[in-house]
């Protein structure tokens, strides 16, 4: 783990492409945790993993050589991948995993972004523990920078911990098809914090050491599988100044939140009285009191003023309630893009537009689930009714580019097969909406044009439990236009699109009981990934692909995989 003392004073400075190289060694590692001595899969012995730092323009070449005994990939959450889809990551999406005792080289150019993305393991629960920070800096020396040169940068990587091994946890739910074990403490950079059994000692908190008045760049991250958080530094507030690798107008708050994938990067003065404070991340619960058992525990690490030798107890902050949806919504729908020439701007016209309505459901038990209850069925997600499934033939990009029929179909709806009252709860107990809980298991992907704009509407339901869905498209930035609560209503909607300076992501936090509209343009010929955050979704089939067919033009055509490709 970076320890307090990582920090890097030249934030933003002129610098030529280069090629950035890493070795990724991934292997068992034992750490203490929580009274246990637990064996957990890690890169390079480190939880978190390396931090990855280049400057936009660079060719980032990262060699992973797997020893572990479990499959591994590696996706690079946010960065574009432009004619690079082969180094994208997702497991049986855009390659085969690397076995046990195989190695694979990561390839790709970093641009067009500026700022924080993450890195993270796209197999099973893995990415509980695989993961780190990606810090793309500007090549265009200080001057790129929109805000005033901070004194420090600190990483903050928010995770999640289980006592368990984190593939059995998955495994364990899968043959129960129900939701997965309660995992046992969030974690601040790998450290649960002196709040947890076990963890009074200050070599399981996290500390950083400030020096009054400067100002140190927060590089938020969110590598947790299931926690939505609430984070919080006592006596102190924030100023957001991007999202996702892309810059917002400055934004002051005293509380982020933040979603799982999410990255934000804040600005922090310590001009609190000297002393120490807690940095606290809790618990946004969505679902609300009526939802899936879920971890409510708080993670502590420490802001630990330099000039001050006491060791009295840090202050702790006021954090919002669980269930304290109108905070979080104020804080996602609050922030707006750093507009600057040159920039991306909101494409006009739509060449296709979708209705994508996410959530719960229920499919019958599999033969391998042997502790589901068959009467009741197993847990499941879906977009437009529709529960993605892996393939297990070839990865999808490989059955695109060699045009090999029989591996997925093309017809994912454009509109969802039912029009209901998506977020009535009354769906799930009159009788005639009970049907709709039941979604059908295919891989059913979407076409696109190489540069068409594609407009999203996603439409969260009430079938099982309302919830927050961080849904993450790989590859793509994406406008957030709007977002609400309640039925989609077009009419009302458009009338209030932000077309001039909304936030962009690469993940975007559907509200509970509500709605988002995303729009990009597909740049990039290949296939892409597009599926919720939380990874119990996903292996429930929240997800599917958009394939991004080839332009005219050589610049515009995917090329062939690399040599040392994986094969399944």
């Amino acid at each position: 783990m970076r320890s307090s003392a990582f920090v890097l004073v030249l934030l933003c400075f002129v610098a030529d492409a280069a090629v950035v190289e890493h070795a990724f060694n991934v292997g068992n590692l034992t750490v203490s945790r929580l009274c246990e001595h637990r064996v957990i899969t890690a890169v390079n012995g480190q939880l978190p993993g390396p931090t990855v730092e280049v400057n936009e323009g660079d060719t980032l070449v990262v060699h992973v050589t797997n020893e572990s005994p479990y499959n591994m990939s590696i996706h690079w959450h946010g960065i574009f991948q432009m004619l690079s889809a082969w180094a994208d990551g997702p497991n049986m999406v855009t390659q085969c995993p690397i076995r046990p005792g195989n190695s694979y080289t990561y390839k790709f150019n970093v641009t067009g972004q500026e700022g924080t993305l993450w890195w993270h393991a796209h197999v099973s629960f893995l990415r509980a523990t695989v993961h780190g920070a990606l810090i793309i800096r500007p090549r265009g020396g200080p001057a790129r920078c929109p805000f005033p040169q901070p004194h420090n940068e600190v990483p903050i990587v928010l995770g999640e911990w289980w006592n368990a091994n984190a593939i059995d946890v998955l495994n364990e739910a899968y043959v129960k098809g129900a939701a997965p074990n309660v995992s046992d403490a969030f974690t601040i950079n790998g450290q649960p914090g002196d709040l947890y059994n076990c963890s009074k000692k200050r070599e399981y908190t996290y500390t950083l050491e400030v020096v009054s008045g400067k100002t140190y760049w927060l590089r938020i991250i969110n590598g947790a599988i299931h926690g939505q958080f609430f984070f919080k530094v006592a006596g102190h507030n924030f100023t957001v100044v991007g999202v996702d690798a892309s810059y917002t107008k400055p934004y002051e708050t005293d509380v982020v939140v933040i979603a799982p994938g999410q990255t934000v990067d804040a600005l922090m003065v310590a001009n609190a009285i000297p002393g120490s404070y807690y940095m606290a991340a809790r618990p946004y619960i969505s679902a609300g009191p009526e939802g899936p058992l879920v971890d409510v525990s708080t993670t502590t690490g420490i802001v630990k003023y330099a000039s001050v030798n006491s060791s009295s107890a840090p202050v702790m902050p006021a954090l919002p309630g669980l269930y304290d949806t109108p905070t979080a919504h104020r804080f996602y729908t609050n922030l707006t893009a750093l507009v600057r020439p040159g920039d991306p701007t909101v494409p006009l016209a739509v060449d296709e537009q979708m209705f994508i309505t996410i959530g719960s459901g229920i499919v019958p038990c599999s033969p391998p689930q042997f502790l589901c209850n068959k009467t009741a069925g197993s847990a499941s997600a879906s977009m437009n009714n529709v529960s993605y499934v892996f393939p297990t033939a070839m990865p999808l990009l490989v059955a695109h580019y060699n045009n090999v029929s029989g591996v997925y179909k093309t017809d994912f709806p454009d509109n969802p097969p039912v029009l209901f009252d998506f977020t009535n709860p009354a769906v799930n107990t009159d009788p005639a909406l009970r049907p709709l809980r039941n979604t059908v298991q295919d891989i059913r992907l979407k076409k696109v044009k190489y540069n068409a704009t594609v407009e999203i509407v996603l439409q969260n339901t009430a079938i099982e439990v309302p919830e927050n869905h961080p849904m993450h498209l790989h590859s793509f930035n994406f406008f957030v236009l709007a977002q609400g609560f309640g039925n989609y209503n077009a009419t009302a909607a458009v009338s209030n699109y932000n077309l001039v300076d909304p936030q962009v992501r690469n993940t975007i936090a559907v509200p509970a009981g509500g709605w988002a509209v995303i729009r990009f343009v597909a740049n990039n010929p290949g296939v892409w990934f597009m599926h919720c955050h939380f990874d119990i979704h996903l292996a429930l089939g929240l997800g599917t692909a958009i394939v991004v067919e080839n332009g005219n033009t050589p610049d515009s055509i995917l090329p062939p995989p690399p040599p040392d490709f994986p094969t399944c």
